[in-house]
């Protein structure tokens, strides 16, 4: 039975990924996926799909709801008014004017730098990914320069440094163990700045290295793209000084916190850091808003959606843990060589891989698993920061919903849109997570 199960989970990936590859929502694909697991594993289909256990599929999904809803709606409603009060806009100019926008490598850098500025500062990276793209279009269609290779410097920047490794970011991922481990925004925060450093040398090497040889081949903006023109609106934005207020007080509220503040202040500094930068930005872009009313009740609707689809990615893991024909997997993936942080970084590695989601992945692994590596004796500062960069290693996979919403505001496709994009996510996940462990191994 345990081989059958074994093949099922297989299986039920397999589907899961094809399902998502052809279009098919998340909410519908996880559920069939975990039914096909399920069957194979000789459980009982409909107390597992509907049960409200922790390793069922709708207790799951609820306790996932519960946990981090208030996270997804406040950092939702922020996005919202940076990104509708033009100031994501401002913030992107001026950073833009200050590297310059006539060199192709300078402008690589800024969109880099400018993506790390807004994710750094709470912003979603689907909205930055709306805010950023138009602007970068023009801008290489001015140097002529190849439009694929926007993938790079946008994915350095909202999807490796800012979403697990620097200290105190607020990206979910940097969230979600602390409600577990009882560790802060900045666990670790020697190793993860080191392991950050890294990543932005790895990064920026290997942006220079595309670049080149994208000129190299002769390639300019029409080679991957369609030739179409994007106007950006310029007038009535904020100014940089306003529009980067929000972002700077949440971040040093969130790290001032961590750092300083008792346990229950460190286990819940996120909230307070991103409920006064919201407020803050209300008082400071509502000249900017004409209906600050709606702006802030579709900033809440929104948060929704990625709040149910990373929770039926999770309930759609804890499942496929949960039943027996995972347990061929979860020893092999426990004992591979190289101790238990080796172990926990190829565990969250492969969970989001399945699931396509780095915070679905992580949501699965540390409810699951993070006792387990407490009682191997690792400390959970050094847990927190492992798994949480173990589990973007594969953030960037075809079936995940980030890369897919890229590549339908990009225009580009799984095979000019995804190479470059995984190189970055993985290689400099690889860097991080090398620096981090071996540093850390003289500290905890």
């Amino acid at each position: 039975m345990e081989i059958l199960g074994s093949i099922g989970v297989l299986l039920g990936v397999f589907i899961i990924i094809l399902l998502a590859v052809r279009g098919l929502n998340v909410l519908i694909a996880a559920p069939i996926a975990t039914a096909v697991v399920v069957l194979f594993n000789e459980m009982n289909i409909f107390e597992t799909l509907l049960g409200t256990g922790s390793q069922q599929f709708m207790g799951a999904l609820g306790n996932y709801v519960v946990n981090f809803f208030a996270v997804f709606l406040l950092g939702s409603i922020l996005a919202k008014l940076m990104e509708e009060s033009g100031a994501t806009v401002s913030i992107a100019n001026y950073i833009l004017d200050k590297f310059g926008k006539d060199k192709p490598y300078s402008v690589l850098v800024a969109i880099f730098i400018i993506s790390a500025v807004l994710t750094y500062g709470g912003i979603s990276l689907f909205v930055v990914m709306f805010a950023i793209i138009p602007l970068a279009r023009s801008l290489f269609k001015k140097l002529d320069i190849s439009w694929h290779l926007i993938q790079v410097p946008l994915w350095l920047g909202i999807a490796t440094i800012t979403m697990t490794m620097l200290p105190g970011t607020p990206a979910i991922q940097n969230v979600i163990p602390i409600q577990y481990l009882g560790t802060s925004l900045t666990a670790a925060p020697i190793p993860s700045i080191l392991g950050s450093i890294g990543t932005v040398i790895f990064g920026l090497t290997y942006m220079r290295y595309v670049l080149n040889k994208s000129l190299a081949k002769g390639e300019n903006y029409a080679t991957h793209t369609n030739d179409e023109t994007v106007e950006i609106e310029l007038e009535n934005l904020p100014s940089f000084a306003s529009s980067i207020a929000p972002l700077l007080v949440l971040i040093t509220i969130a790290i001032t916190g961590s750092v300083f503040g008792n346990d229950f202040w460190r286990t819940n500094v996120i909230y307070f850091a991103l409920l006064i930068g919201i407020l803050l930005g209300y008082f400071l872009f509502r000249p900017y808003i004409t209906d600050i009313v709606k702006v802030l009740n579709i900033g809440a609707v929104s948060s929704m959606s990625p709040l149910i689809t990373t929770a039926t990615s999770v309930a759609f893991g804890a499942v496929v843990m949960s039943v027996p024909g995972f347990t061929f997997f979860a020893d092999l993936m426990l004992n591979v060589p190289g101790g238990p942080l080796v172990a926990l970084t190829v565990l969250t590695a492969v969970m989001s891989g399945i699931t396509g989601s780095t915070s679905g992945a992580l949501g699965i692994v540390i409810p699951a698993y993070g006792q387990y590596f407490l009682d191997a004796g690792v400390h959970p500062e050094m847990i927190h920061r492992v798994a949480s960069v173990g589990a973007n290693f594969l953030t960037l996979v075809p079936h995940g919903g980030a890369m897919l919403t890229f590549l339908m505001i990009s225009g580009l496709t799984h095979k000019n849109g995804f190479k470059d994009a995984f190189n970055t996510a993985f290689f400099g996940s690889l860097v991080a997570q090398v620096i981090i462990i071996i540093s850390g191994s003289f500290i905890y």
